[in-house]
C-alpha cells in the first residue's frame, strides 16, 4: 500500500504573549509601573491627585476629588477630629490607636481612601506626572497596596461607571434634580446623596458633606442620571455673541460707528 503524505494544514497564529503583557503592564501609568518596578519611595504628583509609594508599593493616595482619610475616620464619630489633627500634625500613626481606633478599622478606613483618591489621581490626563524621591509617608505601615492590584481595582471601577450609565458629566459638574412625574423609589443611601442635589453642589461636595468615599457617590448619582432623577447642570448662557466679548473688535466697531457718523 502506498502512503501519500499529505501537505499539514498552515500553522494558526499565536499571540505574542509577550507584547500583550507588556501593554497590560503599562495598562493606567506607565510611569507608575516602572516606579513599582524600581521599587521608589516618595510621591508622585498628578493632575488630579497624588500617589505615596514607599519601595515601590502604594501606601497613601489624596486628591482634592476624594474625602481625605481624615474626613472618613471623623465623619461618624470614629475618631474625634481633634485626635487625628494631632496624628497627622505629628505624623505619628500610633496616636490614632492610642485615642481609641482599632488597627482593624484604621486598616479599613485607610485601604477605602486609598483606593478612593488613587481613582482620580490615576485618571487620563494631559499633564504629565512628576515623581519626587523622598521619604515613606507617615501612614506607610498601615495597608501597602501593590500598584497591579491598584491598576486592575481602577479599570474595574471605570467598567462599572460605564455599566450603569455611560454619560460622565454628572460626575465633575454641579448637579440638578431632574424630578419626573413619576419618581422610582430609591434606597436610603441614593436618597441621602440626591437631598443634598441643588444645582451648586458637585459629586465631590456630596462626598465630603456625607463622609463617604468619593467613589460611591459616583455610583449613587449615576444610578439617579439613569433613573432620570438627576443631570448636570447645563453652562450658563453666553449674553454676548463671541466677537462681541472680544475688545479688539469692540474697538473697531466704535471706530466704524465713528467714521458713519462723519
Amino acid at each position: 500500500m502506498t502512503v501519500v503524505e499529505a501537505t499539514p494544514p498552515p500553522r494558526l497564529p499565536v499571540r505574542n504573549r509577550a507584547t500583550a503583557g507588556e501593554r497590560a503592564r503599562g495598562g493606567v501609568s506607565p510611569m507608575l509601573t516602572r516606579l513599582a518596578e524600581e521599587r521608589a519611595t516618595g510621591v508622585l504628583v498628578r493632575e488630579h491627585g497624588t500617589l505615596h509609594l514607599v519601595e515601590g508599593r502604594v501606601v497613601h493616595a489624596e486628591s482634592p476629588l476624594a474625602p481625605g482619610l481624615g474626613v472618613l475616620l471623623t465623619a461618624h464619630g470614629a475618631l474625634d477630629a481633634g485626635a487625628w489633627r494631632d496624628a497627622e500634625d505629628s505624623a505619628d500613626e500610633s496616636r490614632l490607636l492610642r485615642r481609641g481606633l482599632t488597627p482593624g478599622a484604621l486598616e479599613l478606613a485607610q485601604v477605602s481612601a486609598l483606593y478612593d483618591a488613587a481613582y482620580f489621581a490615576l485618571a487620563p490626563s494631559s499633564t504629565p506626572g512628576r515623581f519626587r524621591y523622598g521619604p515613606a509617608h507617615w501612614l506607610a505601615r498601615v495597608h501597602p497596596v501593590a500598584v497591579a492590584a491598584l491598576e486592575r481595582e481602577t479599570l474595574r471601577r471605570r467598567a462599572l461607571l460605564r455599566r450603569i450609565w455611560p454619560d460622565p458629566a454628572t460626575d465633575a459638574a454641579p448637579l440638578i434634580r431632574a424630578d419626573p412625574v413619576a419618581a422610582p423609589a430609591v434606597p436610603s443611601r441614593q436618597a441621602a446623596v440626591l437631598a443634598r442635589v441643588d444645582g451648586v453642589r458637585r459629586a465631590a461636595d456630596i462626598a465630603r458633606e456625607l463622609g463617604r468615599p468619593a467613589f460611591h457617590t459616583l455610583v449613587h448619582l449615576r444610578r439617579l442620571a439613569a433613573a432620570g432623577l438627576v443631570a448636570s447642570q447645563p453652562p450658563p448662557a453666553d449674553d454676548h455673541p463671541p466677537d462681541a466679548a472680544d475688545p479688539y473688535i469692540a474697538l473697531l466697531k466704535r471706530v466704524r460707528d465713528a467714521l458713519e457718523a462723519l
